[in-house]
């Protein structure tokens, strides 16, 4: 049987969208079977394409602020594990980043989440990861509205979020009850996770 290593290495090698990626190609994921969260997003950012490391950008930053968390515990691998729907950057179109490759996840996407039987909680960021973890359709706008309903379903819990990009500073104005509601929710879920609940809560 394939190790996890093994595994890793052959999605690192990947090149089956190298003729549709301008930049190159550059698998950029964060990976542990020990893992509890999983980030769940929609593809690597130009920064993070250069540097390689996962949210290495203001997205990132807000959305450790989103987690409550700080850097060193969204790296670490053995709590946090980062599967964009498409591994490598895709590319800039007319008003941002393009999709994520459409040909990354029906390749690659079962085979690490089988590997993940820990989880307690998933992260789905933005359209096309909250279609394929949460099997409905729907806008961003409606799927985040129903995270009540997702986050309290036994099991791994889930909560359908928007991409913490700069880009979406709109739609967070326009949905204050995103960041008084859901986002104090995450981060108390976060820590019990993370086992990082003070005695005194």
């Amino acid at each position: 049987m394939e190790t996890d290593q093994q595994l890793i290495a052959r999605v690192k090698a990947c090149d089956i969208c190298a003729p549709y990626l301008p930049d190159g190609v550059r698998p950029v994921i964060q990976f542990d079977r020990a893992a509890r969260i999983l980030i769940a997003a929609q593809a690597p950012g130009r920064r993070v394409h250069e540097t390689g490391i996962p949210f290495n950008d203001p997205s990132g930053d807000r959305l450790r602020d989103w987690l409550g968390i700080d850097r060193d515990t969204f790296y670490d691998a053995q709590q946090i594990a980062i599967l964009p729907m498409g591994f490598c950057y895709p590319g800039t179109g007319k008003s941002g980043d393009l999709p994520p490759r459409k040909e990354c996840a029906p390749q690659w996407r079962q085979l690490l989440l089988d590997r993940l039987p820990n989880l307690q909680l998933i992260l789905v960021i933005g359209q096309y990861a909250q279609a394929w973890h949460l099997q409905e359709k729907g806008s961003v706008t409606e799927m985040v509205s129903r995270w009540r309903e997702y986050s309290e379903r036994e099991g791994t819990a889930i909560f359908p979020m928007p991409h913490p990009s700069p880009r979406n500073n709109i739609w967070l104005r326009k949905n204050p009850w995103f960041e008084v509601e859901l986002v104090p929710a995450l981060q108390q879920r976060v820590k019990v996770v993370l086992n990082q609940v003070n005695s005194d809560e």
